[in-house]
């Protein structure tokens, strides 16, 4: 039997190795999730989400949107890297009396963001650049011919835990065309993201939209209100962030969507 200065040393010995021991160990996974979180990191990564946005127009149908989502940073130098962003939309546009459902490509969206390469000595991480419309849809119904652009700027802070900030752009149509209405749109998006360990997170992000060219207050907002559930794994060598969400429409235009179903696959590729 252990004498008690025995006991001692070993308990003195076991409370030193359990106080020099790291409090938290985050794994790669926990790792990628904050970096897909992330509007602006240095991470390419190909996001394909899939909108189901339900009970659109007098009849109440389905629309439904792929948007694929690249993200390319290029460091510029020491100190500035570009993010490049694109929204490519892939558009199944529902029918009505005297027409069917359409198919097709819709409008491209492009951001440039301009970002330091280091947080500020406050640990915020942001970025400011232009954001570009272009008329690439495959059929009228699917977008609008007018060229579009503006500024877009994007700040957050990112803690053990957390991740927060915001997305906010407006653009204006810089081309003219007689069959096509006058472009002015904002969009603003604040995200929080709460890292749960082994790759998991709870995260809300949802897409505030408020069309300036409408006349009347209820058909220019749309307010999602809701969250997703997601997680970083792998399959094989490839890092994928998985995320299935629901945002309830609290404000729309008449005929736009009541809520949407959202999945999300990102494909990430670490330097």
């Amino acid at each position: 039997m252990k004498s008690f200065k025995q006991l001692r040393s070993s308990g003195v010995l076991l409370t030193l190795t359990v106080l020099a021991a790291p409090a938290y160990a985050e794994s790669e996974s926990d790792k990628l999730a904050k970096q897909s979180a992330n509007p602006i990191s240095n991470l390419i990564s190909v996001p394909f989400e899939l909108n189901l946005n339900q009970n659109v127009g007098p009849q109440n149908k389905s629309l439904n949107i792929l948007n694929i989502k690249p993200v390319i940073p290029v460091a510029l130098n020491k100190d500035w890297n570009m993010i490049n962003r694109a929204i490519v939309p892939l558009i199944s546009q529902p029918g009505g009396p005297g027409f069917d459902r359409k198919d097709g490509l819709g409008d491209t969206t492009y951001q440039a963001f301009f970002s330091p390469s280091q947080p500020t000595s406050g640990g915020l991480i942001w970025g400011v650049g232009p954001q570009i419309q272009l008329p690439t849809h495959s059929d009228p119904r699917l977008g609008n011919d007018r060229w579009a652009a503006g500024p877009a700027v994007v700040a957050l802070k990112i803690s053990k835990k957390y991740l927060y900030g915001g997305l906010v752009s407006n653009i204006w149509d810089v081309t003219s065309d007689n069959k096509d209405p006058s472009i002015n749109m904002m969009t603003a998006q604040p995200f929080f993201n709460y890292f749960l360990g082994d790759g998991w997170y709870l995260n809300s992000a949802p897409v505030i939209t408020a069309d300036w060219e409408q006349n009347s207050s209820g058909e220019t907002w749309t307010v999602p209100v809701g969250g997703a559930v997601g997680r970083v794994v792998h399959w094989g060598k490839q890092a994928i962030n998985l995320r299935a969400a629901y945002y309830g429409n609290v404000a729309h235009p008449d005929e736009a969507a009541t809520y949407n179903i959202q999945f999300t696959a990102f494909f990430m590729f670490p330097k």
